[in-house]
């Protein structure tokens, strides 16, 4: 396995070289997005209109993160991953259409995520759960927030990161998915287990 330190925009190119199992750090732009902003993301585009901000070859975290203003100026106090399964019905999409390189989250994303990361140039790094603050403190500043009518958590956060891992690519362009590849290796496991029993 490889440690990568990628800087957004991140290409193709850099995208397509990462293995499942490999460790990401990311520096740059990084932005929030949850169920309610890819819905709404993706309305913008099919009326023709564009988001608000950009995305192609940057980050997309599934989070949404604790927010408070501090001398008029938003600060992020802990930004851990929310389950990304949620976005399962919108991800192969967004990423088609936004040219997102890297999503971030937790739990994993289904085939059409991964048929879409395979196809277009686009990988799935996992984040640990429960460390969120962490995360936060490689938060380096909010640049922008879109769509706070959403609520906080779904708005759109567009964040400074420095070096913000460690991440481990989980779904990678080659169709490489770790976690149905544990999966799997339940499934035999159990059925030895049942042998036994």
């Amino acid at each position: 396995m490889v440690e990568y330190h990628l800087k957004t925009p991140i290409s193709e190119e850099d995208v397509r070289m990462l293995k499942a199992g490999d460790t990401v750090y990311i520096t740059g732009v990084m932005f929030t997005a949850r169920d309610a902003a890819h819905g709404r993301a993706l309305e913008y585009y099919e009326e023709g209109r564009k988001p608000p901000i950009e995305m192609k070859g940057f980050a997309l975290f599934h989070c949404g993160p604790l927010v408070r203003k501090a001398c008029g100026k938003w600060e992020v106090v802990s930004a851990g991953p929310t389950t990304s399964a949620r976005m399962e019905i919108f991800e192969g999409e967004f990423i088609e259409k936004f040219g997102v390189r890297v999503i971030v989250g937790k739990g994993g994303m289904g085939p059409r995520t991964t048929e879409a990361m395979e196809k277009f140039g686009a990988v799935y790094c996992a984040y640990t759960g429960g460390a969120g603050a962490l995360a936060g403190k490689a938060i380096k500043r909010v640049k922008s927030v879109e769509w706070l009518d959403l609520g906080m958590p779904e708005a759109l956060w567009v964040l400074e990161v420095e070096d913000f891992g460690p991440l481990i690519v989980a779904i990678d362009t080659q169709g490489n998915n770790l976690y149905a590849d544990v999966m799997k290796q339940v499934e035999k496991n159990k059925e030895k287990i049942y042998q036994k029993i």
